[in-house]
């Protein structure tokens, strides 16, 4: 169990299967966050790399590498930072790159740090250049140089760093400048997790929140978490929810599938966002091609809603393309929502009648 818009919405007021966590729901999560690799559920390959480096570093008493984990938002990386740290026995500190938006800000946060800290830099993609070039220097001869002064006048004083781990964590890689990139020791990525893990997820967690479910139950939610173990535990919260008000407590499939149907997730993970989407696409106009900003006008949302919320699920299950022309449903969209697509009626012999007719 692990992990690291707006329409149907969970207590914490974040989109029910949104990956992305508010400051309140970051809080009801510390609890169900692992506490070191061996609690660590999937991610095998960046466990193991991860687990070599760290014990290497201990075993030479020394700081750990640099360390870089890209991935989409709830799979773990803000976990495994806190791991690091754990397995390092070194006190964290956590900060984000919108956070940081002049070179003083990081200035002041490196200065103040201890030897062996472990410095959680989150979305470190959005940091301010000038702050990154910094980090530079920071990261490779643990040094930084404070300018006092303006103008011809100012002066660069150099301040020494005590050795320190440098965590970064980036939901867009490909943003990164190369410079910053080349100077993490050990980089991973995490990749999506398997209905198996992500069965996992949910018996561990919900073995913590003191909730009874059995293996279908289990199956039913991890199928509509969307790989992600952040919305696994999410959907976890709300059925018990529901369990405990509709039923007797225990989770069944029939009680997580009743359960989840009051808050439109469908079987795939598609809620009303989502379906509305694929609707409008294949109702309004015949499954595409069509263009971006008359989708969203179509839908009734911004177009970066429709962009950046809920096109990249939609992409990644395969119900939806991204073409030069426009947006095209594919076939497994027309299945999921059970409509025809146009022009594949056929006639009464059983044959595919070209026209229509």
């Amino acid at each position: 169990m692990n992990w690291d818009d707006t329409t149907d919405t969970d207590a914490a007021g974040e989109r029910l299967v949104g990956a992305s966590a508010d400051g309140e729901e970051q809080a009801v999560e510390a609890a169900l966050r692992p506490k070191d690799l061996g609690e660590f559920i999937g991610q095998e390959k960046v466990r193991e790399q991860l687990d070599l480096v760290l014990r290497a570093a201990r075993a030479r008493g020394a700081t750990a590498d640099h360390v870089l984990l890209s991935g989409a938002p709830g799979l773990g990386k803000t976990t495994l930072s806190m791991i690091i740290a754990a397995e390092m026995e070194a006190p964290i500190r956590i900060t984000s790159g919108p956070a940081i938006q002049h070179a003083g800000d990081l200035a002041a946060i490196l200065s103040s740090l201890q030897e062996g800290e472990v410095l959680f830099l989150d979305e470190i993609h959005r940091m301010s250049r000038p702050a990154e070039e910094m980090l530079y220097m920071a990261m490779e001869d643990f040094r930084v140089d404070v300018i006092v002064g303006k103008g011809p006048g100012a002066t660069a004083i150099p301040l020494e760093l005590p050795p320190f781990t440098l965590v970064g964590a980036t939901t867009r890689a490909g943003l990164l400048p190369p410079p910053l990139r080349d100077r993490f020791g050990f980089t991973a990525h995490m990749e999506f997790y398997g209905p198996a893990e992500l069965k996992r997820v949910i018996h561990r967690s919900a073995g913590l929140l003191d909730v009874e479910i059995d293996t279908a139950g289990a199956a039913e939610i991890a199928g509509r978490s969307r790989g992600t173990p952040r919305i696994a535990n999410r959907l976890l919260r709300r059925v018990r929810d529901y369990a405990q008000v509709k039923a007797d407590g225990l989770i069944t499939r029939e009680i997580a599938g009743a359960a989840l149907a009051v808050y439109e997730v469908d079987a795939r993970g598609l809620d009303r966002l989502d379906r509305g989407v694929l609707e409008a696409l294949l109702k309004l106009f015949g499954g595409g091609p069509v263009g971006l900003s008359t989708l969203a006008v179509a839908v009734g949302e911004e177009r970066e809603t429709v962009e950046e919320v809920a096109e990249p699920f939609l992409v990644r299950e395969g119900l939806l393309a991204r073409t030069p022309r426009g947006r095209v449903a594919t076939p497994a969209a027309w299945a999921h929502l059970g409509l025809t697509p146009p022009g594949s009626q056929t006639s009464g012999n059983g044959q595919q009648d070209l026209f229509g007719a």
